[in-house]
């Protein structure tokens, strides 16, 4: 059954922490809203055609890919195609942000020395182009277009492992060259199947991604940060649907990005590197991480009047260009009041003609504009990157988020016959759980020692004086029956007890009792 706000079994004991809450903060910046789009490398002309666009509508930041080939690994491909490309961007007062990654996937994998080539490349980039301050480094480690292998023999996860110490190179590198640059890591995919069997989306999950990157940055022992700021690519799952979709956890949108920060506080937190915090918490000083968008679009169908412009077959359903055009518009509302969102940058401004790649631009592959051309650049004008309310306020969880247990309202009397015992549970994040029946002493109140009996013996991996136990997981955003052994127990009082871990930090647990009920006749 999946799990939401209509459950109607258990009690929601969700943490208040855990989730974006409206509350009082401090002023944040507004909202940099840009494009991801190499256009302006191909002439000149495009150039200025397409940074004049850019100023029409209100954009200012525009990120431009640069490709490294392992082949000939200090040669910098479109070098002076990028440097017009920057030319342009500064006559027309945007900023620019370089990604950089491999041209192959397995480029930096396949032989020792590429990790260290690949850094050197990065370093090099930056000082061809002094100018620029934002890079990028990588770009979706977590799918094995762009990083294999995804997992190791054994089926257990290698990328975002593998990745961490290639992004902590690069972070060392790019400061010693410049150290006003802005180290911009992972570039995560929004999407991952976890499943080392795939055949059609081998990839890691954004969340258990970040999760390995911060496994390996505690394992090296390192002491500063890897990187400044975290880019998500926030796609929907599918084009169809609304701003609000979001995803089932562990994959990540726009409606989940606390999930992204939970996750990334969980990996870092007592580390080198910044988390997403909060003043006033008591676990040190407060060094806030910034999310930055740098991949979000819808993709559209063509209409008749520009198909002429474009080649090939579509490979995905599409949505239509007024939807397209309300999602961005209230994007930009939405995100202008999360002030760890520094920018949001839709992909692309022009499509690409090639219907197998993106069509989720402001203008179509003529240049025409669609209508989400007018409707960003109309909230743009209006004012709509500053936050009109009270900005969100974000604060981790201490506990498993979103913990639902059916036996939380009580139970009613069994049989002394009764084999069945169960009930049903969920989280809103992956987690653990140890579940079990106790006897206790006569009916009402449980005193304190039982309860201490109960959470002493829900931590063992023993029964400890359970008279049914039983362990297993709980999958993020849907419930299960959590079934203990069939058998009788003796007539009595009784209360079902849990403790659920978090997936992702085992420091993240609470343990629940349920009321008493009777077993037979007593």
């Amino acid at each position: 059954m999946k799990n939401g706000l209509t459950t109607a079994v258990g009690l929601i004991l969700a943490c208040a922490a855990a989730a974006l809450a409206l509350a009082p903060a401090a002023p944040a910046a507004d909202l940099k809203v840009g494009v991801a789009d190499d256009h302006p490398k191909t002439s000149p002309g495009i150039a200025e055609q397409f940074y004049g666009a850019m100023n029409d509508i209100g954009l200012t930041e525009n990120r431009i890919t640069v490709l490294w080939d392992s082949t000939n690994p200090t040669t910098i491909p479109e070098r002076d195609q990028i440097g017009q490309a920057l030319d342009a961007a500064a006559a027309h007062g945007a900023r620019v942000t370089l990604s950089i990654y491999a041209d192959r996937a397995r480029a930096i994998t396949d032989s020792p020395q590429a990790a260290a080539q690949f850094v050197a490349f990065i370093a090099q980039v930056a000082r061809a182009y002094p100018q620029v301050k934002d890079f990028i480094v990588g770009n979706e480690p977590n799918k094995a277009r762009f990083w294999q292998p995804q997992f190791n023999p054994n089926r257990t996860p290698a990328a975002c492992a593998a990745y961490e110490p290639v992004l902590a190179a690069a972070y060392d590198a790019l400061k010693a060259v410049d150290p006003t640059i802005a180290v911009i890591g992972v570039g995560l995919g929004p999407r991952g199947s976890d499943n080392p069997l795939a055949s059609g989306n081998l990839s890691i999950s954004p969340v258990r991604c970040i999760r390995d990157i911060g496994r390996a940055y505690r394992a090296s022992k390192r002491k500063r940060p890897i990187m400044d700021e975290l880019s998500l690519h926030a796609h929907p799952n599918a084009d169809t649907d609304r701003l609000e979709t979001g995803y089932s956890w562990p994959n990540a949108g726009i409606p989940n990005l606390a999930r992204i920060k939970q996750a990334f506080w969980d990996a870092f937190y007592g580390t080198g590197q910044p988390t997403f915090e909060e003043a006033g918490l008591p676990y040190g000083p407060v060094r806030t991480m910034k999310l930055r968008l740098n991949e979000v679009g819808w993709q559209v169908a063509i209409p008749a009047s520009s198909q002429g412009a474009y080649f090939g077959r579509e490979s995905v359903v599409t949505t239509d260009e007024g939807t397209q055009a309300a999602i961005y518009g209230n994007l930009i509302s939405f995100l202008a009041c999360d002030p760890t969102v520094k920018s949001v940058l839709f992909l692309t401004l022009v499509d690409e003609a090639d219907l197998d790649r993106w069509q989720s631009g402001l203008m179509r592959a003529d240049w025409t504009q669609r209508p989400s051309y007018s409707i960003v650049k109309g909230a743009i004008a209006a004012g709509q990157t500053h936050c009109a309310g009270r900005p969100a306020a974000w604060r981790h969880a201490f506990r498993p988020v979103g913990v639902h247990l059916g036996f939380t309202a009580g139970t009613r009397p069994r049989s002394a016959r009764n084999r069945t015992w169960s009930f049903v549970a969920g989280s809103e994040e992956g987690t653990l759980f140890t579940a079990a029946l106790f006897r206790l002493r006569g009916p009402g109140r449980i005193s304190p020692a039982a309860r201490s009996r109960i959470v002493r013996s829900l931590r063992s991996a023993r029964p400890n004086g359970a008279a049914l136990k039983s362990t297993g997981k709980l999958t993020g955003g849907w419930d299960r029956v959590v079934t203990l052994p069939a058998r009788k127990v003796k007539p009595g009082y009784y209360v079902y007890g849990a403790r659920i871990v978090a997936e992702l930090n085992s420091a993240r647990h609470a343990t629940y009792i349920g009321r008493s009920f009777r077993v037979g006749t007593p």
